[in-house]
């Protein structure tokens, strides 16, 4: 199974990559240290050239995950079985039976760590099965040594490959997460503006109309059926399956980068709403100052829905962050009321004021006492 790109597994082909070159090192010393028992100790030498050159070779080669298919498995592990079947005429057969390591030693694992990770257990049983029957052939009689190498490389390729396969499905998982979360972010953002249109403006035929005759009264009837469709539909549909790579609110080339919130709230003001800000500017982030300046429309149309239209808004400069409070003397939110309202798909409070807020990195306090009014307080750390 090929490798996709950028998984969990790309550790594991650096660290075969590590284990390669760290072999081979080992290799040239066995090399030093033996080679005045071989046969042909001439020959050695561009023999551990090649192990050098080839260890190269799979390093660049394996990095890339194109690359990483059945030819360049089948190439690694016929150059490291084309350099152990030349132990016996450079080291010697007697040398060998009287235990003189082959020239590969534990270079020849390269092979079988890299089948483990491309294709998990099976293949690195196979390699390794491969490669220790060609230590063994290279002997001539088998040998305890010889016998403890190919099992472990045997166990190598079993739970090498075995950790590659669980990387590559926490890998898969980890992906599915992400686009999962992605896209319950843009359907909450969605239900954010249907909110504010849509959901308000269904609701307000259906107030208006509810009392009203003939086709009036019918108009009324399936804008409040469509409403209670659209809100269930809201709070219980699924996520899309992947989400656009585009963010949720593109910026305009001609959209400035910060908005002064104060210009943002101050269309607020009116003899229903009293509003409170700096002298200074509060400058911040365009998208985070509309954001803010939605949340605040969202609370001020609770206001004029639930307490009467009168509310005072108050807009503080803290330098690390930015606070706005919203508050009115209406009959106050009874308790359990949001949590019941977001279950029917009210998303007023729960998606535009919260919800907004939350993507922003800011909280959302709401203090409400019956007969007393409520009060929403949003907090934005600066950027």
């Amino acid at each position: 199974m090929p490798t996709p790109p950028g998984g969990l597994e790309v550790p594991l082909w650096r660290a075969i990559a590590v284990y390669r070159v760290a072999a081979l090192g080992y290799a040239c010393v066995v090399v030093l240290r033996d080679l005045h028992r071989y046969d042909h100790p001439l020959a050695a030498w561009p023999v551990l050239a090649a192990m050098a050159g080839w260890t190269a070779t799979t390093a660049y080669a394996y990095a890339r995950p194109t690359w990483r298919g059945w030819p360049l498995l089948l190439a690694d592990l016929g150059v490291v079985l084309g350099i152990l079947l030349l132990s016996p005429w450079v080291v010697g057969r007697e040398a060998l039976t009287a235990g003189v390591p082959a020239l590969a030693v534990a270079w020849l694992g390269g092979p079988v760590l890299a089948w483990a990770v491309s294709g998990g257990r099976r293949r690195g049983v196979v390699a390794a099965l491969a490669l220790g029957a060609g230590d063994l052939l290279v002997r001539g009689w088998i040998t305890p040594s010889a016998l403890n190498g190919a099992v472990l490389l045997l166990l190598a390729g079993v739970v090498v490959g075995h950790v590659a396969r669980l990387a590559v499905t926490a890998g898969e998982r980890l992906q599915r997460a992400v686009e999962i979360e992605a896209a319950s972010r843009e359907r909450e953002r969605l239900a954010r503006n249907i909110h504010d249109s849509v959901l308000q403006v269904l609701a307000l035929v259906q107030r208006r109309g509810a009392h009203l005759d003939g086709e009036a009264g019918e108009l009324a009837r399936l804008a409040g059926e469509q409403e209670a469709a659209l809100r269930t539909l809201i709070a219980t549909g699924p996520p899309a399956a992947r989400p656009s790579s585009a963010p949720p609110a593109a910026r305009s080339s001609s959209e400035p980068l910060v908005r002064d919130l104060r210009d943002l709230l101050r269309r607020f003001a009116g003899p229903t709403v009293s509003l409170a800000a700096p002298a200074t500017p509060v400058p911040l982030p365009a998208h985070a100052a509309k954001e803010v300046a939605a949340a605040v429309t969202a609370a001020l149309d609770n206001v004029a829905r639930h307490a009467g239209g009168r509310a005072w808004v108050l807009l503080e400069d803290e330098g690390a962050l930015v606070r706005v409070s919203i508050r009115d003397a209406g009959p106050g939110i009874p308790a359990g009321r949001l949590d019941e309202a977001a279950a029917q798909g009210r998303l007023g409070v729960a998606q535009s004021i919260r919800g907004r807020l939350a993507d922003l990195g800011g909280t959302t306090t709401i203090t409400s006492v019956p007969g007393e009014g409520t009060e929403i307080e949003l907090v934005l750390p600066r950027p």
